[in-house]
């Protein structure tokens, strides 16, 4: 016992680290709020004639609301809204007079990002590229007229973010990103051509994943009540034994011949990888296996008590789509 014991200590003292590195799996939504930085934007021509000027622009608002699907593997995919705003900076016309007006942005994004799992234990980075098309108004007023043209244009874009869950609510997570967003060639508004559209937005906000456990809680300590337990462990989705657990039964079947006992209790266990369903059957396969290997290296079958727990008894408590070593285990417990 003194080996359980000290497994699950460690499991108490992983909870934390367990809770960040969850992958997502099922669907989300997820939304931003910060700034937006625009490059200054050549204005190739006007009314046909070549321009050398550049259309320049003071600090802006972004904003992103986005419904996803997570994979469980790190990946996943995404539909995004996007809009961005951005004032012009005051221009002195051919006049004299000031120029002045913005630059909006908006339009749908699809997204494919992955997350780097396993990375830092407080918090998941995670990177990703989106393709999509921009409505892009502009606004222009000058001498107390105001125009608004809209033209518009294929999108790209890059993500760079990271991701914190929030403990006090499961699934929640706080986000922080960088996007870079460029909207490619030339863009006509009456006659005035604009260049490419390059934007830099920090943006801050939260995500949510539907149907998230709660973190599990902290085990309770396991008083010790003369059972002995061996412990068989498995590599991912796997029920055969290695050379060191055929070792492990067979120390078992040995100890077995040494003591007194009422059962044998063979309990088969799962890590979270995997659905619940199939948890329950990848644990029952390798009960099975053990106490198959038991009977062959002499334990009586009428002794042996099987069970199945899929992920429901974590010996390291993780989040859905956690590969956990030490979960991946069979437990045999003399009584």
């Amino acid at each position: 016992m003194k080996l359980r014991s000290a497994l699950l200590a460690t499991a108490m003292m992983a909870l934390p680290i367990a809770a960040a590195n969850a992958q997502v799996t099922g669907p989300y939504i997820s939304l931003g709020a910060g700034v937006n930085i625009m490059q200054d934007e050549k204005v190739n021509s006007i009314g046909g004639v070549k321009s050398s000027n550049n259309l320049q622009t003071n600090l802006g608002a972004a904003g992103v609301v986005a419904g996803g699907w997570g994979f469980g593997n790190g990946l996943r995919a995404e539909l995004e809204f996007d809009y961005r705003y951005n004032d012009l900076n005051k221009i002195t016309g051919p006049g004299g007079g000031s120029i002045n007006g913005n630059e909006q942005k908006y339009g749908p994004m699809a997204n494919v990002i992955y997350d780097f799992n396993g990375l830092t234990p407080w918090f998941t980075p995670y990177a990703g590229i989106g393709l999509g098309w921009q409505f892009i108004p502009l606004k222009v007023t000058a001498g107390g007229a105001s125009t608004t043209k809209t033209s518009g244009n294929v999108a790209a874009q890059a993500i760079l973010g990271a991701a914190m869950p929030i403990p006090a609510v499961a699934g929640l997570s706080l986000t922080a990103e960088y996007r870079f967003l460029a909207v490619a060639g030339e863009r006509n508004y009456s006659g005035v051509r604009l260049g490419d559209d390059f934007n830099h937005s920090v943006l801050i906000g939260l995500r949510y994943e539907f149907g998230a456990p709660a973190p599990a809680a902290a085990p309770m300590p396991v008083a010790d009540m003369g059972a002995k337990t061996f412990l068989v462990f498995f590599d991912w989705n796997k029920a055969d034994l290695t050379a060191r657990s055929q070792a492990i039964v067979r120390d078992a079947a040995t100890y077995s011949t040494h003591t007194q006992y009422t059962r044998i209790d063979v309990d088969g266990n799962a890590d979270t990888s995997g659905t619940p369903q199939y948890n329950v059957g990848l644990s029952e396969r390798r009960a099975r296996v053990v106490a198959g290997e038991l009977v062959r290296d002499g334990v009586p079958q009428s002794a042996i008590s099987m069970h199945a727990y899929g992920d429901t008894k974590l010996l390291v408590p993780t989040g859905p789509g956690v590969r956990e070593p030490q979960n991946r285990r069979v437990e045999i417990v003399f009584h």
